[in-house]
Parts: C-alpha cells; structure tokens; sequence
C-alpha cells in the first residue's frame, strides 16, 4: 500500500509539474502576442488624444523615491542586482501578468533576506500612501490565505511570490521607474524628475476577507466596493438607465487586464456632467480611493488633473444595486480608466461550486489612457528634448 501511494504520488507530481509547464508556455505565448505590437495606448477610438501630457515641474520631491531605490539595489548581491535592472525603455515593463503561474523577471521576496525584504517594501512605503502600502501587503498576505485553502500549497500561493525590477538608473533628472509583479498585485511606477506615472496598477484578491489562517481578519476593497454601490443607489431612475449597460453580472467583465496596453475602448455610462453636485463629489471621492494609493503629494497631483476632465467622465455599471449585489464598474476619462470586477472563482472553486461571480474575488485595473501608461509619453517627450 505504501509503495502504490508513494507511486500515486510521485504520478501526481509529475502530472501537476507538467500542467505548470504547458501553464507556462500559453502564458507566454499570450504574452508574447500582447506585446508583439509597438505601444500605443488605450484610446476611446483608435486615435489618441494629444496634448494630455506634459514634462513640467509637480513641486514634489520624488528623491524619497530614488534614495529607496538606491538603498533597495546596494542591497542585492551582484548576481540578483544583473537580473533585476533593465533599461528604461525595456519591453519588460509592459510584460506584467496577474495570474499566479506566470514566470517573472527580478528579484522575489522570496529569494531575499529579512534585510532585503526590508529595502523591497521600504521603495514602497517612499512610492505609496500608507493606505497604498497596507493595500499591496494585505494583497500579499492574501495569497498567503489562499495557499492555506489549498491544503497549504504554498509553492503557487504565499506572501512572498512578488517580484521588484528597476528600470533605468534611478536619477534626479533622467527618467527611470520601478515595477512589482505578483498574483493580484502589480505596479508600474515611473519617474521623471519630480513628476509620477503610476499606471497600470492591477489589485485584487482571492479572497478577498480572510476567514481563517494566520492573516484572519484582513480584508481589502471594501470601500472601493461599498462607495461605487452607494453612488449607484443615489441615481435617479433616468440616470441609472444610462449608467446600467448591462444588468445582469454573469461572468468576468474587465476588459484592460495584461497585455491589453493598446485597447480601443469607447466611452459607455452616464456622463458625470450630468449628475448632481453630491454624486460629483462622491464619483471624485470613488477616484480619490485609487489615486490615493500614490504618495499624497503626487496623489493630489494626479486629482487636479481628473478633475480638469471631470465633465469628459463617464460612470459606466453591469449588474444588480441591491446591498449584496455582485457588479462590475468602470470610470473613463481621457486621463484615467478604473475598472472593479466582482470575478468568478479560481483557486477557491470548490468554494463556489456554480462558478458564478461572487464578492471574494475582486479584480481591479487602473490605467492611464491616450498613451501615458508606464509613462510612455513623458519618456516620448523627453527623448525628444534631449539626445539618447
């Protein structure tokens, strides 16, 4: 009997081995397809919309910033730091992948020291709010719950499967940025003097409230979640009709995950110039939950310049508005598109047996459109002023 189990086992291994494998390729593969196009932007109509962007002084230092990843690179070994840094225009910003199985490039938590770890996340705590800081580590300790509801596989789910690369030489004057990738947890965060592009950023979980385990308790996207249901809840009948493109929530409905750097997506929903000044400033505060994942100076930054283009906003809902609704928002302006999905069940199917969206597990997606992802047209502009 022992002898079969161990075989059985062994079998096992080698069948899970080789899904990962095949796994690995289509990812790849996928990849490779989303990125083989030269990089233009998420447009409402194929064209972009010039005159968005401009390299000017923001008056907020972002030398916390660089000294955090000066302090994170001086800590790798030789062999970790030649893996981690790339050029400023490298590909391998765009190569970003929520799901858990993908193969990454840099350094992992993983594979660092308690003191390695502790430059990783102090880069972050110097880029982010401290509301964006807790996000990224209850996302982190998330994947660790998950690993727990799968009889404690922690070789596909844990905490520390997040990646840091640097690209450029972090510099006062030159551009530069820095990227984590990891399951439900990606950041691009790019630098050109004082001045931030942080976009795409992917959040999520699976779950998302951990009932059990060692980080029992933590939970994230609440507000983002409860915010967005209380605006829709406030729409009179005629603006729910034109917020409401779909009104029933049957399956996945993000549209701008990985390797969609070049979506063509029009504007759908209610226009924000047509609300009352209440659901203004309630869709602002609903904007301000994710821009404030930024440092709040370039947080404020980036607010004054949605709010420039407020009235060119639109609210757009699939599903239902009752309290315990399962839905799906997006908020599109020509400077910022946000996307929140209630997602059907991956790794807890055995959960949610009918496989149908449920609120333990969120996707979030939060992108720069008409070409300034990954800070695409500050790095254009800057090239052509100066010679590279």
């Amino acid at each position: 009997m022992t002898l079969k189990r161990t075989a059985l086992f062994a079998l096992l291994g080698l069948v899970a081995l080789t899904l990962i494998s095949l796994y690995g390729q289509r990812s790849r593969n996928f990849r490779n397809r989303g990125i083989s196009e030269p990089f233009k932007g998420i447009t409402a109509n194929g064209e972009i919309q010039e005159d968005l962007y401009h390299i000017k002084s923001t008056g907020v230092s972002t030398e916390p910033v660089r000294k955090a990843a000066r302090a994170l690179l001086d800590a790798l070994s030789p062999e970790q730091r030649a893996k981690t840094t790339f050029p400023v225009d490298d590909p391998e910003w765009r190569k970003w992948m929520n799901q858990h199985g993908y193969i990454r490039q840099g350094v992992s938590f993983e594979e660092m020291d308690a003191s390695q770890r502790g430059t990783a996340f102090g880069l972050m705590k110097a880029s982010l709010s401290a509301k964006g800081l807790k996000l990224s580590k209850d996302i982190m300790k998330l994947n660790r719950t998950l690993g727990e509801l799968n009889n404690d596989d922690f070789d596909q789910y844990n905490e520390w499967l997040y990646w840091i690369t640097i690209m450029g030489e972090p510099s006062a004057t030159e551009p530069w940025g820095w990227q984590i990738d990891g399951h439900h947890l990606i950041i691009n965060y790019f630098v050109l003097g004082d001045q931030v592009v942080m976009s795409p950023v992917f959040v999520g979980s699976e779950p998302v409230i951990a009932e059990i385990g060692k980080y029992k308790g933590t939970a994230i996207m609440q507000d983002e979640q409860d915010k967005a249901l209380a605006l829709i809840q406030s729409f009179d009948p005629s603006q729910q009709s034109k917020a409401i493109i779909q009104s029933e929530k049957s399956r996945n409905s993000n549209l701008a995950e990985a390797f969609k750097d070049n979506l063509v997506l029009d504007y759908a929903g209610i226009k924000a110039s047509e609300l009352n000044p209440s659901q203004r400033s309630d869709l602002l505060e609903l904007i301000g939950l994710y821009v404030g994942n930024m440092d709040n100076g370039h947080a404020k930054v980036k607010m004054s310049e949605v709010e420039a283009h407020i009235d060119a906003t639109r609210f757009a809902w699939i599903g239902g508005t009752e309290e315990d609704a399962v839905f799906y928002y997006r908020i599109h302006s020509p400077v910022i598109l946000i996307e929140f999905d209630h997602q059907g069940p991956i790794a807890m199917r055995r959960y949610f047996p009918d496989r149908s969206p449920n609120r333990q597990h969120i996707h979030s997606v939060i992108r720069t459109p008409n070409g300034n992802d990954y800070g695409k047209d500050l790095l254009r502009q800057h090239y052509e002023q100066h010679a590279h």
